[in-house]
């Protein structure tokens, strides 16, 4: 039953990111002019066909581990492309055009985890309050005086170069572990200091400057956050206080957090080629079946955040500069409006096929992390 839960929660995850991404590119690509001839969920020959009035066909294959949209399009060789045709072929609209097409994917995605936290913080959505457990010793907590039971109630960022302690400034709210989680991980990632607006069991406020030479430093060995003794204090469900949002809020709240997250992801991707995270953070499709099978059990909600979570790190994936993806059609496009003329369609093919076995290395290197992390005593 288990099993069953996992496959079809990961099949349902796949379905719609991958729906919303593609829909990005056929939406953009219909406002731009351009005929679409094919929105596929799912490769392999379909099981459902239906064509519109517009000369859309839309497919549903047996495969379910993708889909995409065919455009009308002078590049692909199968593709005869008439005089009349032209003005709605992709290749003959202006570079800006095209790149709203490609881009439209991967902001599709950022859209839908914004629409997905949005109604989750809509609905009401209980998080563990930011109460703290007495900081490990010697960690920088601990050396700051932090004590258990002192609760995180704001946030501020320092600017860059601030060595002491700052006079005033407008602290963030922190509602909850989780919102202030992510503000840790950003700033250890982005070495940025920091400074906490507290409230002591005594009832009386503080605040406590982190400055950013103070920060351990993200490694492939160690967790950073351990290091900095910034620990919630283990708390039972009855104690977790709900967060409720009114629409305006809500979806300010979610598109914040979206933003956050998403400038995370991309530090700690760069991490991997400075060296200070490492390859074996990668998750490949064992870890997302994993973790979708989990959270559908444990409810809508924590199902509903995985699923946004997700579409940010598709859309994050999708915007990286290699060939095959929707970042290596923009860095053709990057190309094309600093040359003024565009790469070869030879040339395109040849970078894909690079493209295309480098996602293959980076989809075993996934899978094997995989593997370990399961298979491993």
């Amino acid at each position: 039953m288990q099993a069953l839960i996992t496959l079809g929660a990961f099949l349902v995850t796949l379905g719609v990111l991958v729906s919303f991404h593609e829909f990005g590119h056929f939406l953009a690509a219909r406002a731009c002019g351009v005929r679409v001839l094919r929105f596929s969920i799912g490769f392999g020959k379909p099981f459902f066909t239906y064509q519109a009035n517009n000369k859309t066909e839309w497919t549903l294959a047996p495969i379910p581990l993708g889909g995409y949209v065919k455009l009308l399009d002078g590049r692909d060789r199968t593709q005869s492309i008439s005089l009349v045709e032209q003005s709605e072929a992709y290749d003959y609209k202006p570079l800006w055009k095209r790149s709203l097409i490609v881009a439209a994917g991967p902001f599709a995605n950022f859209f839908l985890a914004i629409l997905l936290f949005a109604g989750l913080y809509l609905s009401g959505v209980p998080q563990l309050p930011a109460v703290l457990q007495a900081p490990p010793e010697n960690s920088i907590a601990a050396q700051l005086d932090l004590r258990a039971g002192d609760q995180v109630l704001g946030w501020q960022q320092l600017d860059s170069g601030v060595k002491s302690v700052p006079l005033s400034g407008e602290f963030k709210s922190i509602p909850s572990w989780n919102a202030l989680r992510w503000r840790l991980m950003d700033a250890l990632a982005g070495e940025y200091g920091f400074e906490l607006e507290m409230l002591g069991p005594d009832g009386q406020r503080f605040t406590k400057v982190f400055l950013a030479e103070d920060l351990p430093r993200l490694s492939p060995d160690a967790d950073p956050v351990a290091k900095l003794g910034i620990l919630p204090v283990a708390t039972p469900l009855a104690g977790w206080k709900e967060l409720k949002l009114g629409p305006i809020d809500a979806v300010c709240f979610a598109a914040e957090r979206v933003y956050l997250i998403s400038k995370l992801s991309v530090r700690v991707m760069a991490g991997i080629v400075t060296g200070k995270t490492s390859f074996k953070q990668l998750g490949g499709p064992l870890s997302i079946a994993d973790m979708a099978g989990k959270t559908a059990q444990v409810g809508w909600q924590p199902f509903l955040a995985f699923l946004a979570l997700m579409s940010i790190s598709i859309g994050i994936l999708n915007l990286l500069p290699f060939p095959m993806l929707d970042g290596g059609q923009l860095l053709y496009d990057a190309w094309e409006l600093v040359a003024g003329k565009r790469i070869s369609i030879s040339r395109q093919e040849q970078l894909q096929k690079a493209g295309f076995f480098l996602l293959i290395f980076i989809s075993l290197l996934a899978l094997f992390n995989d593997l370990q992390r399961y298979l491993s005593p």
